[in-house]
């Protein structure tokens, strides 16, 4: 017998003597992290509410509890008493029953009042018709990725078990190594921005976090190839992290499984949902120009099967050897500060992703309170000694001053962002300013993936700033459902028409101007000296925005495809104004990373500031080392740090 299968059998053995005697248990198996307990008596564990908690205390385990098939009632009568259990508000929109493992997947409108409070609602389902209740939010804007990624798991459930048993008897598997250790290998985003990826390895794992493309650097990815890092295949990494969905640390995801590797991905939800979008869309972006995608859509679908969706603050076992805990990160929807407890107490390590410090209109600001931290990974895009931005405020005070000036001229504004993040930023910004009378009331019309993003960041309000979800919860106030938004789906004789109008405000992807539609926009309006394009957000070296903002205004029209009018020479003149604005980005800043830092509890004794030029990432390595007296590193790609 394998030493799960002895795990399990004594785990069963335990949680039995531990059970009333009229409560049993007819099975226990590891599916991912979790130990679910099948029982013939799911009304009366039910009516037992601490029971599931004390037992997962005990054993220190995350706990699930499903009634044995044998014993549900029939859906069509489940259906009707969960109906009558559950209060009318909830705006109940689907139920759907899985006999294999005993749930009722239950879709609403409001998932709060269907758990209840602390659960209670949950309970009472569960002691009134046996069936375990799971609760999802109906998008208050209807999402094309969310209904597909809901029903691509349905459709794949049975296989998607088979997945969580394997990787739960990989999680819960004997430790082999007696050696004890903590690497971290730098695979990309170091001394540059863009590529993230790392490999953090014990004797016992081997854990990749992130792996993305570099963006406006076709081929530049991370070096998976080193014999250190994938050499000899992504079937010995144990595990995927990913902290968010930004295609600089998505975007090669996918590719993992084109080369074999069949393990588990740990991100939240949103970037679950957000992944697929992005990557997709990446897939599509490559075949619009011609160039060779570096993986196709099946492999999409397997990394969103692979999936296993975290909430903030649940400590995970995701190896022997190791727990995870996922933080709000502050940068966009899903992103996660990503927290590695190796060992029994052993080492702490984490890795901030991309974050936020400050609150913004969209996100809370990044957390940094933790058990134990003695390494951390901190991202360094602002980390420059002059990288302090304009305060948020202002920032909007400029955006409206640049609005109101184009209008008065009978100009557009044109803003480039990235379809997740800021876009959302500056929507709550145009709302507000409009409903107060401070800009002029126009269309806002949406390009590219803006509007679909958007219906995902209303799927999962939780994640977004308190109040913000106050409003979302309630339709009248849901700030992106304003009128003025206009989803832009008709393509190029839709933007001609837009082109052609009134003055509006055109916000389209990619926010870096390295495709998509915005280069339609700056072929339809780059030649109107009244119109305006907008800097928002970080533009990286070698994308053409990072050109424009330096003064380019003369582009190749091989960069705009066949829009706007060239001048024989194979050029575009732009003669649009062209504006930064300051203080939207999703990345906090100098004095964000200083404070971040400074007020970490506890504080890290090393820190390694990745993701940022070779000067941002220098001189805030330099700071941190000057003020705080701590061990401080600005890597190169291709180096590995061992700890211990």
């Amino acid at each position: 017998m394998s030493t799960v299968e002895q795990q399990l059998d004594d785990l069963e053995a335990q949680i039995t003597s531990e059970l009333p005697s009229d409560i049993s248990v007819s099975s226990v198996k590891y599916e991912g992290p979790e130990l679910v307990v099948y029982t013939r008596d799911p009304k009366k564990f039910a009516q037992q509410g601490d029971l599931i908690r004390q037992l997962a205390s005990k054993l220190r385990k995350r706990i699930t509890v499903r009634p044995d098939p044998s014993v549900l009632s029939r859906p069509e009568q489940a259906r009707e008493e969960i109906m009558n259990v559950v209060p009318e508000d909830a705006g109940v929109t689907d139920l759907d029953f899985h006999a294999d493992t005993g749930e009722v997947v239950i879709e609403a409108e409001k998932p709060g009042m269907v758990i209840g409070r602390h659960g209670s609602t949950l309970r009472e389902i569960t002691k009134t018709v046996g069936w375990t209740p799971e609760v999802v939010r109906t998008p208050p804007i209807e999402s094309s990725t969310v209904s597909n990624v809901r029903s691509f798991l349905k459709q794949e459930r049975d296989e998607r078990r088979d997945i969580l048993e394997k990787v739960g008897r990989q999680i819960h598997r004997e430790e082999m190594s007696d050696d004890e250790y903590v690497r971290i290998t730098t695979l990309g985003c170091c001394r540059e921005v863009g590529r993230a990826s790392f490999i953090l390895s014990t004797p016992e794992t081997r854990i990749l976090i992130d792996c993305g493309d570099k963006p406006g650097a076709e081929g530049e990815v991370p070096y998976l190839h080193a014999p250190e890092a994938l050499g000899a295949g992504p079937q010995t990494i144990d595990a995927v992290v990913l902290t968010h969905a930004h295609l600089d640390h998505s975007a090669l995801i996918p590719l993992l499984f084109k080369y074999g590797y069949d393990g588990p991905i740990y991100c939240t939800e949103p970037t679950r949902d957000l992944m697929g979008l992005l990557t997709l869309d990446y897939l599509d972006v490559a075949a619009k120009e011609g160039r060779s995608p570096p993986y196709e859509s099946e492999q999409v679908r397997e990394a969103i099967k692979h999936c296993i969706p975290l909430e903030y603050g649940d400590v995970t076992d995701i190896a022997p050897d190791v727990k995870l805990t996922f933080h709000n990160a502050g940068h966009i929807l899903g992103s996660a500060v990503s927290h590695f407890h190796i060992g029994d107490g052993l080492y702490n390590v984490a890795f901030s992703g991309d974050i936020h410090y400050d609150d913004t209109r969209l996100f809370n600001g990044a957390v940094n309170d933790f058990p134990r931290v003695e390494t951390l990974v901190l991202e360094s895009t602002y980390g420059g000694r002059n990288d302090y931005q304009t305060d948020q405020q202002d920032s909007e005070r400029n955006l409206v001053e640049v609005i109101n000036d184009t209008h008065d001229k009978g100009g557009k504004v044109v803003i480039p962002a990235f379809a997740v993040g800021r876009s959302q930023e500056i929507m709550l910004v145009l709302e507000e300013a409009m409903r107060n009378g401070k800009i002029p009331e126009m269309p806002v019309h949406l390009d590219g993936m803006i509007w679909e993003a958007t219906a995902i960041h209303t799927t999962y309000p939780e994640y977004l700033r308190d109040d913000l979800r106050d409003r979302i919860f309630h339709e009248d106030e849901n700030p992106f459902l304003a009128e003025q938004f206009n989803h832009i789906d008709a393509g190029e004789e839709e933007r001609q028409e837009v082109a052609d109008g009134e003055p509006c405000i055109i916000l389209s992807t990619s926010g870096m101007v390295t495709g998509g539609p915005i280069m339609s926009w700056l072929g339809h309006l780059g030649p109107d000296p009244d119109s305006s394009l907008v800097f928002v957000g970080y533009q990286a070296q070698g994308t053409l925005g990072r050109r424009i903002q330096n003064g380019w205004d003369e582009i190749p029209t091989s960069e705009v495809g066949s829009m706007g009018s060239g001048d024989g020479r194979g050029t575009l003149s732009l003669n649009m104004g062209v504006e930064t604005v300051d203080g939207f980005s999703g990345h906090a800043d100098r004095a964000g990373l200083e404070n971040f830092v400074k007020t970490m509890n506890p504080r890290p004794e090393k820190v390694l500031c990745v993701h940022g030029d070779e000067r941002s990432t220098q001189d805030l390595s330099s700071a941190l080392y000057h003020d705080y007296d701590m061990r401080t590193f600005a890597p190169k790609n291709l180096e590995t740090f061992r700890f211990l």
